[in-house]
């Protein structure tokens, strides 16, 4: 099996990886992070985009033959995506402040 989706995957998760980062810094700075929930739903999305791009990576450099790394990468990043959906989706219907 050829790693045709891996370079994508770490490219991507390292971009909302850097997202992450960039708003869990503002809630800290902002001083709001003990007021809502938005920072631990930013943290399970950053732990997810992480892992996604060390399991991409793996998957690029060809440690294991079976395409295993970048399966589970891949499902990763969608569980990333879905709950950076589900925190825009509650921040955007004000259930979460």
């Amino acid at each position: 099996m050829e790693n045709n989706k891996s370079p994508h995957i770490l490219n991507a998760s390292s971009n909302l990886l850097g997202l992450c980062f960039v708003v869990l810094t503002s809630l800290k700075l902002l001083q709001v992070a003990h007021k809502t929930i938005i920072d631990e739903l930013t943290l399970a999305a950053t732990i997810l985009f992480m892992s996604s791009c060390l399991l991409s990576f793996l998957s690029i450099r060809g440690t294991i033959k079976s395409g295993r790394y970048e399966e589970v990468a891949d499902y990763l990043f969608i569980g990333g995506i879905l709950v950076l959906f589900l925190t825009t989706i509650l921040f955007s219907l004000n259930a979460i402040t």
